[in-house]
């Protein structure tokens, strides 16, 4: 029986939820399969270890606590800007999100929380920053890798 590895392109459905069972993304509800390369840290981590060692058809329920999801809230990611840092032709309301470029070419998503006449303030803790999450995971597909 062939079972996750590393390196291995995998195929799963999901459903992720918080604990209160509020649902926050699923797989299911878009009909399609996410794809990834296990080992390459396009899941949380605490999600992609549980994963190694399952075989298609395979189902498993996954708690991963913050420290191995997206992390504590942290306030300090709370800032102010003055209005003349954004586009002039766009009006800004809470909710809108936008893209600051960090050092070495990284960029970070921030939200906005608040328009205050000309002060904005932006949210770049992940959105689920805090929570506890659960996953209700089936194995679809494995192909091992070729290396």
């Amino acid at each position: 029986m062939v079972t996750i590895k590393n390196g291995d392109i995998i195929a799963i459905h999901y459903t992720g939820t918080l604990e209160d069972g509020q649902v926050f993304d699923s797989s299911l509800e878009r009909d399609e399969p996410l794809r990834f390369t296990m080992g390459d840290d396009e899941l949380v981590p605490g999600l992609e270890k549980e994963l190694l060692g399952m075989a298609v058809g395979e189902t498993k329920r996954v708690h991963v606590a913050v420290n191995e999801a997206y992390g504590e809230w942290m306030e300090d990611l709370i800032r102010d800007f003055p209005r003349e840092l954004f586009p002039n032709n766009v009006d800004l309301e809470p909710g809108m999100k936008f893209f600051i470029s960090q050092e070495e070419d990284e960029t970070l998503s921030a939200t906005i929380t608040e328009v205050n006449g000309d002060v904005i303030t932006l949210d770049a803790n992940h959105p689920l920053a805090g929570e506890n999450l659960i996953f209700d995971v089936e194995i679809l597909e494995i192909v091992p890798d070729s290396d």
